[in-house]
């Protein structure tokens, strides 16, 4: 009996045992199972992950830019997904390489646009054939910039700044965007493919949209550049002057010519008197930051010596004038910082006015910029616009009281924009005057001949109207067109004295009562 019940325990622990090892295998498996499972998790995460990421990527393009709407709330880097850029940019050198010429694209795309709106031609008055051009340039720098948003960024802010006085809407963009692509559906065929199609259209609504957030967003900028500038270069003192003597007119207290009298309860004849006197002061003699003090007029030269007489080796601080306008400041800060030398500044400083006040007057702006670039061409020596820049909001910050961050940012985003501007045409006049002169050199009396009758007639073809004005004589017509040539010619010699001198030409016509239109 105790040999049985020992053999039935064996079996039991046996039985036990062989349990035990199945659960311990069974555990194992699910463990495995677990195992996997985790990994397959962590690989579908990644999987999902990085699908997200080129999802998130393709509808951060699309989504705030795309081939339909014009985004005009936001100004951000534009990224083309999907190859799209380079499409782009294989379509264009193709049109450019198709076409007779880079004018000829550029009279394609300008022909496309107007007559798909032709109520868009009355936003444009600069001569067609420039205005092709501009059209070419701006389009090539675009698409030449599409693989780096940050540089194109740059590009479109630079030319939606250049668009501020341009009425930039929705439509007119969508207007814009399917009179290109039409062109290049019609011109390059099959070579357009949907990709490039879509290319196209996403960074023209991109363009149209930023020209619009430019001109709206920046408004506040341009309100501000306007009073911070009245106050620097005291805009308005002779008015502010005027209102103070006929205040002191009616307080009774008159002031005469030539005489120190006063006379009570008198009318006030004089107050304007007071203003030119003031007006005289002011304007009586140059600041003199570099070259010594200010001029005096003979008399204050005597009274100064009076004064100064018996009291050698005494410095006369009297006289120091403290800066109260901008270019007086300027010309300080400049001399302080170590920029004296620096002539060129003053070929800045002298249009800056211009440039300021015209900020907004996309075409008078140019005027000014491309004006000076043929001033600093006859600088000898290395010039640094960033310079001009850090001297700017010294003398600025100076004269402004209510300074603060907004007016730094304004101030700096202005001359940013000045000075790419300048920059894109530094170099130029040179190869262009050395382009000219032999042309010119070139031409013999048949081909002058020919200039002199074709320039009346495509003048008279654009503006039939202008024949009522031209009444000289066949050689009086052919000297006004050699005097042309030669003026060409020498605004790239002396750009300073020619301006003045077609400044003089223009009034002079206006005073004929010639039409500004014609000109």
């Amino acid at each position: 009996r105790c040999d049985f019940v020992a053999h039935l325990i064996s079996e039991a622990t046996m039985s036990l045992d062989e349990d035990a090892v199945d659960l311990e295998l069974e555990e194992d498996e699910v463990d495995d199972d677990e195992d996997e499972d985790e990994e397959n998790d962590e690989e579908f995460g990644v999987e999902e992950k990085a699908h997200g990421n080129t999802s998130q990527e393709s509808a951060g393009s699309a989504g705030k830019y795309n081939t339909r709407d014009v985004n005009d709330q936001v100004f951000e880097e534009l990224v083309l997904v999907g190859g799209q850029a380079e499409e782009v940019q294989t379509v264009w050198k193709l049109y450019l390489s198709s076409a007779e010429s880079r004018e000829a694209a550029g009279e394609a795309i300008y022909a496309a646009l107007f007559d798909a709106s032709p109520s868009i031609q009355s936003l444009f008055k600069t001569p067609r054939a420039v205005m092709a051009m501009r059209f070419m340039n701006g389009l090539s720098q675009i698409i030449g910039s599409l693989d780096d948003p940050k540089a194109m960024k740059i590009i479109v802010e630079t030319l939606g700044f250049q668009h501020l006085d341009l009425e930039v809407t929705i439509p007119r963009v969508i207007i814009f965007r399917d009179a290109i692509i039409d062109l290049l559906a019609v011109e390059m065929g099959s070579t357009l493919t949907a990709k490039a199609r879509d290319g196209f259209a996403t960074f023209l609504n991109y363009v149209g949209g930023s020209y619009i957030y430019v001109r709206v967003k920046f408004s506040e900028r341009l309100k501000l550049l306007n009073s911070s500038w009245a106050t620097a270069t005291k805009k308005g003192m002779d008015e502010v002057a005027m209102a103070e003597a006929a205040e002191a007119g009616e307080d009774g207290e008159t002031v005469a010519y030539g005489d120190v009298a006063r006379s009570a309860g008198s009318a006030g004849f004089a107050a304007n008197d007071k203003v030119q006197d003031k007006i005289k002061k002011r304007k009586s003699s140059k600041n003199g930051w570099f070259n010594g003090k200010k001029s005096s007029t003979a008399a204050e030269k005597a009274e100064n010596a009076k004064e100064t007489s018996g009291s050698e080796g005494v410095n006369d601080f009297r006289n120091t004038s403290v800066p109260t306008t901008f270019n007086e400041m300027f010309m300080f800060n400049a001399a302080v910082m170590g920029f004296g030398s620096h002539t060129w500044m003053f070929e800045v400083l002298s249009s800056f006015d211009t440039i300021v006040s015209n900020v907004a007057n996309s075409y008078r702006l140019q005027e000014e910029c491309d004006v000076l670039s043929l001033r600093l061409a006859k600088y000898r020596g290395t010039i640094n616009l960033g310079e001009y820049k850090a001297v700017m909001l010294a003398s600025l910050r100076s004269l402004c009281k209510d300074w603060g961050s907004q007016h730094e940012i304004s101030w700096s985003w202005l001359w940013e924009n000045v000075e790419r501007m300048i920059q894109s045409l530094m170099g130029k006049p040179a190869a262009q005057e050395k382009a000219l002169s032999q042309l010119f050199n070139s031409m013999d009396e048949n081909a002058l001949g020919t200039i002199r009758r074709e320039v009346y007639a495509k003048f008279f073809a654009i503006a039939p109207a202008g024949q009522d004005y031209f009444k000289q004589s066949t050689t009086r017509l052919h000297f006004i067109a050699d005097r042309l040539v030669i003026m060409t010619m020498d605004i790239y010699k002396d750009p300073k004295r020619m301006v003045e001198d077609i400044s003089a030409l223009g009034l002079r016509h206006v005073g004929y009562g010639i039409p500004t239109d014609l000109f």
